[in-house]
């Protein structure tokens, strides 16, 4: 297999972004990623994107080619694909479009993540959601992914004796981190009070433990290693790409404080990468709750298993602790367009790893970790990069 690096990444700001669409989104991040990489239509050779449900959300279905089209490209004829993996379709759109280069297929491929999620009511766009859990066993019954979660939590508290404060700091860490983040949804602090008294949705999860409804793209270019430096003098390379699946519905977890599909994409990760957790510098973890995050860092071996709750307290996890996690601000700061999530934590590890990340850079870093999980659990996708 052959190298692949990072030559160019593209971002839009993420929220509530009534004045732009689907369309225009996607074509933001797209063309910013390309002027990045300083390439031509002619020098791509594939598009993928992911987006787990356009067709619901914003009633448009078929976005491989709308990608390209809204990319100028069609007059090209560039294969365009969209992939599908619930919240984890954006790296899971990054390791369909490294492997084809991985493979020799392949020289440059642009890759792009979009969910337009706010153009329906927050009702409906929960019932889309819950279309990444099980429909017969789950969402049939009433349970939404803040319960799903919720269970997820109230068991690791039980088991572990995690506390809320600890997932409240979750939430304030990451917020801390989205302050310097330009494109986060939040770029403001909250108090550990205000997560504690927060509306509750499933306990123990209050409403600031919770990721938001969030639209937004996010864009990279991808090119075979070797062929890197013709285009950009700052690549970064992709080391270890590792997938895995697990039940759809927790119940059929052997432990649901475990995120196995997490262990196993770690595992084949890390193997690939011949690196180990220690070797981490910075890891970008799916947080799409608080306590997601705690479980990330601990199935990722970051973490001895049911301490992931005391990483802030010992300054483990925070911006000036030995191992930085969501300097982005996360999914619960930076904001969780499903689709774009995935390809935007690449952009993350790519500005930290180009040392362009302003004020949240962590210094001398040198390998990051992304970790992107669909639903709750049933897919997982981590990518290591390092600089060249």
């Amino acid at each position: 297999m052959r190298d692949v690096a990072v030559i160019g990444v593209g971002l839009t700001k993420f929220g509530e972004l009534w004045d732009k669409s689907f369309r225009q989104l996607i074509a933001e991040a797209g063309s910013k990623a390309i002027l990045d990489a300083k390439i031509e239509g002619k020098d791509i050779d594939a598009l993928y994107v992911g987006s787990m449900s356009s067709g619901r959300f914003v009633d448009q279905e078929h976005i491989g080619a709308l990608v390209a089209e809204v990319s100028g490209f069609s007059q090209l004829h560039i294969p365009a694909t969209r992939v599908e993996g619930a919240c984890a379709s954006g790296s899971l759109a990054i390791r369909e479009g490294y492997l084809s280069i991985a493979s020799g297929i392949n020289d440059v491929v642009v890759v792009g993540g979009i969910e337009k999620m706010n153009d329906v009511g927050g009702s409906e766009a929960t019932d889309i959601l819950a279309a990444a859990s099980d429909q017969e066993w789950e969402a049939f019954f009433g349970a939404t992914f803040p319960g799903i979660y919720a269970m997820i939590a109230t068991r690791h508290m039980h088991e572990y004796g995690t506390t809320k404060q600890q997932l409240a700091q979750v939430a304030v860490k990451n917020h801390a981190n989205g302050v310097n983040n330009p494109y986060a949804q939040y770029q403001s602090a909250i108090s550990l009070e205000s997560v504690m008294k927060a509306t509750m949705v499933a306990y123990p999860l209050g409403l600031m433990d919770c990721s938001p409804v969030s639209d937004g793209a996010a864009s990279v270019v991808l090119c075979a290693a070797d062929k890197a430096k013709k285009f950009t003098d700052k690549p970064v390379k992709i080391i270890g790409s590792g997938q895995a699946s697990d039940t759809l519905a927790l119940h059929g977890r052997r432990d649901i404080c475990t995120l196995d599909a997490t262990v196993h994409a770690a595992k084949m990760a890390y193997n690939q990468a011949n690196v180990t957790p220690k070797d981490i510098d910075f890891a970008e973890v799916h947080d799409c709750f608080t306590i997601a995050e705690i479980c990330a860092i601990e199935d990722l071996g970051f973490i001895e298993k049911g301490k992931g709750g005391t990483a802030i307290d010992n300054k483990i996890t925070t911006m000036d602790g030995s191992l930085p996690v969501n300097t982005s601000g996360g999914l619960k700061a930076k904001g969780h367009p499903v689709g774009a999530t995935g390809v935007a934590q690449i952009v993350e590890l790519t500005l930290q790893l180009r040392n362009e990340a302003g004020k949240r850079q962590v210094k001398d870093a040198r390998i990051g970790l992304a970790h992107n999980v669909g639903g709750s659990g049933a897919t997982c996708v981590v990518h290591i990069m390092e600089g060249m």
